[in-house]
């Protein structure tokens, strides 16, 4: 299959100077960019799909009715949120 191009982009100095910057040894503008785009496209399909299983999780739970309010997932956050914290003071006293 033959290979395809993406169109010229137009873009400030500012922009391109800082893109060049970040550029790691023998790395191209033009393969950052690619891999730019493919993180780019990687991540819209990630959230696509969580966007599709909690639409699908919102029906299952609207059909089952088994729901867990929205307190009760904070304060379960908040407690392995507090147990996090904890366990990482003791680890950094030892």
């Amino acid at each position: 299959m033959k290979s395809a191009t993406f169109p010229s982009v137009r873009v400030k100095p500012e922009l391109r100077a800082a893109a060049e910057d970040v550029l790691q040894d023998g790395e191209s503008l033009s393969s950052f960019v690619e891999q730019a785009i493919r993180d780019n496209i990687a991540r819209r399909l990630n959230v696509r799909e969580f966007v599709v299983r909690g639409l699908e999780s919102r029906a299952e739970a609207k059909q089952s009715g088994d729901y867990v309010s929205a307190d009760d997932v904070l304060a379960g956050l908040e407690t392995r949120l507090r147990e996090a914290k904890t366990k990482a003071r003791a680890k950094k006293h030892r």
